[in-house]
C-alpha cells in the first residue's frame, strides 16, 4: 500500500474517529434535554439538539444550543447517552471532547459546557477562546 492510500483511508475514518470523540452528555443534561425538547414540541427519539460556536461573549467564542428537527448535508450528527446531536461545520474542530452538562445550583441554573480546548472562560461559561 502506497503512502496516499493510507492518507485517503485515514481521510475517509477521520469524521468518524471525531464523531467519537465529540459532544458527551451527562446524566442530568440528557435528563433536562428529554423535559424541555417535550414542553417546546419537539420529539426526543427523532428530533437533534443542534450545538455551535459563534462570535461573541466576553472571551469572544459564545456557545449556542438549541432544538432542532431537520439538518443540513454537511452539518455532523452524532449521538450520545441517547441524546442525538448536530454540529455544524464551523462549530465542529472547537467542540470536539466538550461535555454538555446541566446545573442547578446557587451559582445559577442552565446547560454547561466543560470543553477541554477553550485556554480562557468567562466567569459565567457562557464564551471562550482558544
Amino acid at each position: 500500500m502506497v503512502k496516499q492510500d493510507l492518507y485517503c483511508i485515514f481521510a475517509l475514518y477521520l469524521d468518524k474517529i471525531y464523531i467519537r470523540l465529540m459532544i458527551k452528555v451527562s446524566e442530568t443534561a440528557k435528563s433536562k434535554v428529554i423535559e424541555l425538547m417535550k414542553e417546546e414540541g419537539f420529539n426526543p427519539i427523532a428530533d437533534f439538539v443542534r450545538v455551535g460556536v459563534k462570535s461573541g461573549g466576553c472571551s469572544g467564542l459564545s456557545y449556542d444550543l438549541k432544538f432542532d428537527n431537520s439538518h443540513a448535508d454537511e452539518d455532523k450528527v452524532f449521538e450520545d447517552n441517547g441524546v442525538k446531536i448536530i454540529v455544524d461545520k464551523k462549530s465542529f474542530l472547537y467542540l470536539i471532547g466538550t461535555t454538555l452538562e446541566y446545573s442547578g445550583g446557587l451559582n445559577g441554573t442552565g446547560f454547561v459546557f466543560n470543553n477541554p480546548n477553550a485556554n480562557r472562560t468567562c466567569g459565567c461559561g457562557e464564551s471562550f477562546s482558544l
